[in-house]
């Protein structure tokens, strides 16, 4: 069996994607599918982790940080009423519950380890919070071409993605597909690749670029985190910017 090269393209060659016209399409297309799920999120606090600056504003969220791994490094976002942020993907510096929506793109597939980064995300998300994770299907041919961003890391099935995500504690509530469009640059991608997206979902829907799937956070069965090495976490508050800490616990 051929081992996949799996390489990590950090911040700005992920930006350099967006700003081609392959790029600009899949951002397009993807929009739609995001904004079907979250129409809007006025007054709630969002999470976005991976790469997910091109999508964030979109929005409309009263708060909005980006967090990109250390090998991915922090976008530069300038952006009002918004952060970026480096961190370690089992060890997120924030407090508990502090999001009511996170969203995943270019990360998940890119992870060193899927359980530590979902219990992480469990974590931080409010009780009745919503995650909204993007993830390339692996029986597409985006999951093939390693010139994008969706090519490089970890693909998914529908299957494998419902596993992952239940056993850390998510339901998923609704999925979508997305991307029929070729993953390269051609005069047949000109326009908006709408086309192709319609003729794909009707033709060969299970050969969409990429899987998006809603989730819920559960409460039942819930067990403890483990409580690795000490954690500062940031206290977002209007009141104080002190840092809260947990510790390993005594022997």
């Amino acid at each position: 069996m051929l081992e996949r090269r799996i390489t990590e393209p950090d911040a700005d060659a992920v930006a350099a994607f967006y700003g081609t016209r392959t790029g600009a399409i899949a951002r397009r297309i993807l929009l739609t599918r995001l904004s079907r799920a979250w129409p809007q999120l006025n007054g709630l606090r969002l999470l976005g982790f991976g790469f997910t600056t091109p999508y964030l504003d979109a929005f409309g969220a009263e708060r909005a940080i980006a967090a990109g791994t250390a090998a991915m490094g922090a976008p530069c976002w300038p952006a009002q009423h918004c952060a970026s942020l480096q961190c370690e993907e089992d060890a997120l510096p924030f407090s508990d519950a502090l999001f009511d929506r996170v969203l995943i793109v270019h990360g998940l597939e890119r992870a060193e380890a899927l359980r530590p980064l979902l219990r992480q995300l469990w974590r931080v998300l409010a009780p009745e919070g919503r995650l909204l994770l993007v993830a390339p299907n692996r029986a597409s041919l985006w999951a093939q071409v390693e010139t994008t961003p969706f090519g490089q890391g970890r693909p998914f099935s529908r299957r494998e993605l419902d596993r992952i995500l239940r056993e850390a504690m998510f339901e998923p509530q609704a999925w979508q597909r997305a991307l029929y469009v070729p993953p390269f640059a051609t005069q047949l991608l000109a326009r908006d690749g709408r086309g192709w997206e319609k003729a794909g979902a009707l033709l060969f829907p299970a050969l969409a670029g990429l899987h998006v799937v809603e989730a819920k956070k559960s409460i039942y069965g819930m067990t403890p985190l483990a409580a690795d090495n000490a954690v500062a976490v940031p206290v977002l508050s209007p009141e104080t910017t002190a840092l809260s800490r947990r510790s390993r616990p005594a022997p």
